[in-house]
């Protein structure tokens, strides 16, 4: 079966939404603001012809959710994307329990989050969707929709993974508001601003989709949430916290890789691991962390991001073998570093911060050996921007499959995201950074800004 249709095969659960990747999506630039438009508009008339999804309207199904009693299952995704349009369709036609339990629901469907409040719907806005399941009162029982790589997902959700979580929203649905409680610590802190049209880099946007105008280029994409608040602090010649710099732990960087077809099964543990020193194992059952009940991988994520970065002992309700018991995590200080960040959107801004535009990937140990290579740090220039400034290390005379043996000389920053640490932590805007660079075997150096 090729990529694709295995692709199709998996998604048929509508949310396959993709928020936050344009790279992927990008049209030519002759024809894009017609097809954007077109794409919108025409996606806008088919939903509301069927009538099964409330379209771009969160009131409106808060309205109807206190008058049926139903649950609230909102769908956050990004226009345009013709394929998830296709998969909206399969869902309603082709897969008759998911319909089943969709139909239990109040469905909302939001392509746009201008006006998004933020202390509600809080997520890892770098992914390729996200899902809420909540109450009319707000209260948030589960999420669903984690991702780990830019197109890589599969292993991350699936077909069974999404009605589980359904089902398992449904039962706290039911048993409301009696679990209220254990239901407080899956709503966030508020954010810097309530609404993302707030945000300084994001004050030209309004706070609705303008139907009226150009509405393709209203919109505000979920990745540009993220991006606004790394800039809001960056702006301001502050670091960026770390919990906004590397949000949402995959549970895999803890060593959990958990089964997607389950709400949180552990697969497998990596030995070594923060997870395997704690006692975990494959095939236990993760019930609550923290007295959050689990739907989801997404709902593990959320957990984790609420612990700093400075580390913490968190206690995990598990279940194996029948026999519940608790076991502690130990995370210690910097925990949060242990998962790579270089396939998140929001890695190209600091790409274009700390690296002019850079684009670097670490040699594997047989390219080390080749170039007979010492140093701890050994990045491969996998791409250098051309266009403003992206394209300040092009400039500087940086050339893609130069080798970066050394960063304001720092030797030891082994992953790109090692480089936009120390640039938050040590740099600001306007500060010059030497590089040493290989090229045919001939070291060079080469001096770049620290960008705004």
């Amino acid at each position: 079966m090729s990529r694709f249709l295995t692709v199709r095969a998996f998604a048929l659960t509508t949310v396959l939404l993709s928020v936050g990747v344009p790279s992927l999506f990008e049209l030519t630039e002759a024809n894009a603001k017609e097809d954007r438009e077109t794409i919108v508009r025409n996606d806008r008339e088919r939903v509301l012809a069927t009538g099964y999804w409330i379209y771009n309207d969160l009131d409106a199904a808060y309205e109807q959710a206190r008058q049926t009693g139903k649950p609230i299952l909102v769908v956050l995704r990004c226009l345009p994307c013709e394929e998830c349009v296709k998969l909206d369709d399969d869902l309603v036609e082709s897969d008759p329990e998911l319909k089943r339990l969709l139909d239990q629901y109040v469905r909302v469907r939001v392509v746009g989050t201008n006006g998004l409040d933020l202390n509600v719907f809080q997520y890892d806005t770098d992914q390729s969707f996200a899902v809420f399941m909540l109450n009319a009162d707000k209260t948030v029982y589960g999420r669903f929709g984690t991702r780990s790589h830019r197109t890589e997902w599969l292993g991350d959700v699936s077909l069974e993974g999404m009605a589980a979580a359904l089902r398992e929203s449904l039962k706290l649905h039911e048993a409301y508001p009696a679990n209220r409680e254990s239901l407080v610590g899956k709503s966030g802190d508020p954010l810097e601003f309530a609404s993302p049209e707030k945000y300084p880099s994001l004050a030209d946007r309004p706070d609705h989709l303008d139907y009226s105008g150009q509405v393709a280029k209203s919109c505000i994409h979920c990745h540009q949430i993220g991006e606004a608040r790394r800039d809001y602090y960056w702006q301001k010649g502050q670091s960026i916290p770390e919990e906004v710099l590397h949000p949402y732990p995959h549970p895999k960087s803890i060593g959990l890789v958990l089964d997607a077809r389950f709400p949180a099964r552990v697969k497998s543990v990596v030995e070594g691991a923060a997870a395997a020193t704690a006692g975990y194992q494959g095939g236990d059952y993760l019930q609550s962390i923290h007295s959050q009940p689990l739907v989801s991988m997404a709902d593990v994520q959320w957990a984790l991001n609420q612990i700093p970065a400075e580390g913490a002992e968190v206690e995990i309700k598990t279940k194996r073998a029948g026999q519940t018991q608790t076991l502690t995590l130990s995370l210690p200080d910097g925990w949060r570093r242990w998962d790579d960040p270089s396939w998140r959107v929001s890695s190209w801004m600091m790409r274009r911060i700390a690296g002019g535009g850079m684009r670097l990937l670490p040699l594997d140990e047989s390219e080390r050996q080749k170039l007979n290579l010492r140093s701890p740090m050994a990045l491969r220039v996998a791409n250098v921007g051309k266009y403003g400034l992206h394209g300040t290390a092009r400039k500087a005379g940086v050339r893609v499959d130069d080798i970066l043996i050394e960063y304001d000389g720092q030797s030891d920053l082994i992953r790109e995201a090692d480089i936009f640490d120390h640039v938050n932590e040590q740099r600001r805007p306007g500060d010059r950074v030497t590089m040493k660079l290989l090229r045919d075997g001939r070291e060079r150096t080469a001096e770049i800004p620290i960008q705004k």
